[in-house]
């Protein structure tokens, strides 16, 4: 049997969406039930049988679509349909290294379906004389996306203006205490590539998976309130909390791709998770 969280992460029915165009280019996906509030706005978008576009007198710069969608979005997250704002701004753009097409506040990107980017860290613990062990997060009730479940020890979105590496420091120390000294020893693993329907939307994300070596005489200490506790748990442990979706998807495939490359387990166990080491297949936007 697949996994839940290998099946959850490309459980996505295109039928049941419409593309979001802009600049010429797809940039997301918005929800069939979703279309009759964007209706109120019919000069700023343009509803189309098969997509929803940014009408083009917006196509101008950057600032403009990004004026535009800021002004929908607030009356959005006012009428509660945009929910967990962040003050925190998320570019639209198809890849990693494109130049941004507009901005956002990162709330609003599963609702228009755009693609994100973000690091997962595997807080890694090797012994001499037994095997290595795992430090797992527990996320704080009071977080806007999956309260309360168990998490990778570090794990978090790459914001505009932010790199990975950058982002890697901020978030190490921020969710573990983990200073710069160790955040610099992260070691890069591999991407993996969700398009999954969720409560607020479409996660379209590209997740950056790093392993951080952590010496058996560390423990982390949050700093921000967004991780409830940490746990070290034998590997086995884990495999159990992935099986039973104690775990985020992010987190869970995070950890399956770690515990694949140092051969922990074996790929008959998790299998298809492959496939999401690759963009979505065709019928996806062609950059996802």
């Amino acid at each position: 049997m697949t996994l839940p969280c290998i099946v959850a992460a490309r459980r996505f029915d295109s039928r049941a969406h419409r593309s979001f165009w802009l600049a010429g280019r797809q940039v997301g996906w918005i929800r069939e039930s979703d279309l009759a509030q964007l209706e109120r706005w019919p000069d700023v978008f343009d509803i189309e049988p098969a997509r929803v576009v940014l009408a083009s007198r917006f196509d101008g710069t950057p600032d403009s679509r990004s004026s535009a969608l800021g002004a929908v979005i607030g009356a959005l997250a006012a009428a509660g349909s945009i929910v967990g704002w962040r003050d925190e701004i998320y570019a639209i753009r198809n890849a990693f290294d494109d130049e941004p097409l507009a901005y956002i506040e990162r709330a609003a990107a599963r609702f228009f379906g755009t693609m994100t980017y973000a690091v997962h860290l595997n807080g890694i613990v090797k012994y001499a004389d037994r095997a290595p062990q795992l430090w797992i997060a527990r996320r704080s009730e009071t977080k806007a996306t999956d309260p309360g479940m168990l998490d990778n020890v570090v794990a978090g979105g790459i914001a505009w203006g932010l790199g990975i590496e950058a982002t890697i420091a901020k978030e190490c120390w921020e969710e573990a205490g983990i200073g710069v000294h160790l955040a610099e020893r992260a070691a890069r693993g591999r991407t993996v590539y969700v398009l999954q329907s969720i409560p607020e939307g479409t996660q379209a994300e590209q997740i950056f998976v790093y392993d951080l070596p952590l010496p058996d005489d560390f423990t982390p200490h949050n700093q921000d309130g967004e991780v409830g506790e940490h746990r070290l748990a034998r590997i086995d442990e884990v495999a159990r909390w992935i099986e039973e979706g104690a775990l985020t998807v992010d987190a869970s495939l995070a950890t399956l791709d770690c515990m694949l490359r140092h051969r922990w387990i074996d790929e008959e166990a998790c299998a298809g998770i492959e496939a999401l080491f690759a963009p979505p297949a065709p019928g996806m936007p062609p950059s996802i």
